[in-house]
């Protein structure tokens, strides 16, 4: 794999860990902790938050994780389904606001290490931002990933059009907007 020099990635590399949970999960451990910003955590809700994800496959790549963990989708309860896909729908228009999208890719990997998920015991909606043309020979035949976007920015502009929603709360610029109404 060829490399691509990413200066802003030292921050992820050198954040702080989250703390280890019962069932030693990450996506557990994030929401416990008061690092919203440094652990690009966008927006809670009552049954589901949403995280940026760190090696995203486009500028915008967010992650809708429900609190309950479970790496099965049919065990979710209707109230956190509910919610938690509510919340798929207001990351889009998050995205719609502040980056302008031609289109959407939405979906889980469920099944684990078979389904190519590297965290597959706790269930992930996947929203990626599309646009035309955005692909090209780089991941096809270079096996390399181009991001134009670092991390921390799209963090900026998503949290902002988050805050811009009817039924949330915005408390201070490095936490994550609350969601009121699911």
């Amino acid at each position: 794999m060829d490399q691509v020099y990413a200066p802003w990635r030292i921050e992820w590399i050198e954040r702080s860990q989250p703390p280890e949970t019962t069932e030693d999960c990450v996506f557990c451990g994030l929401p416990d902790q008061e690092t919203d910003r440094e652990n690009n955590l966008l927006a809670r809700g009552e049954n589901a938050y949403v995280l940026l994800n760190n090696y995203p496959y486009n500028p915008g790549h967010a992650m809708v994780i429900p609190y309950e963990h479970t790496g099965e989708y049919r065990d979710l309860d209707d109230e956190s389904l509910l919610a938690k896909e509510r919340l798929v729908q207001r990351t889009i228009d998050a995205l719609e606001t502040a980056m302008a999208p031609d289109g959407y890719n939405v979906g889980y990997n469920l099944g684990g290490d078979a389904a190519g998920g590297s965290i597959g015991d706790h269930l992930h909606a996947h929203v990626v931002p599309r646009w035309s043309g955005d692909t090209n020979f780089m991941p096809t035949i270079s096996d390399t990933t181009v991001i134009v976007e670092a991390v921390a920015d799209t963090y900026d502009r998503l949290h902002e059009a988050f805050g811009e929603q009817d039924g949330v709360e915005r408390r201070d610029p490095s936490d994550a907007v609350r969601i009121l109404e699911e």
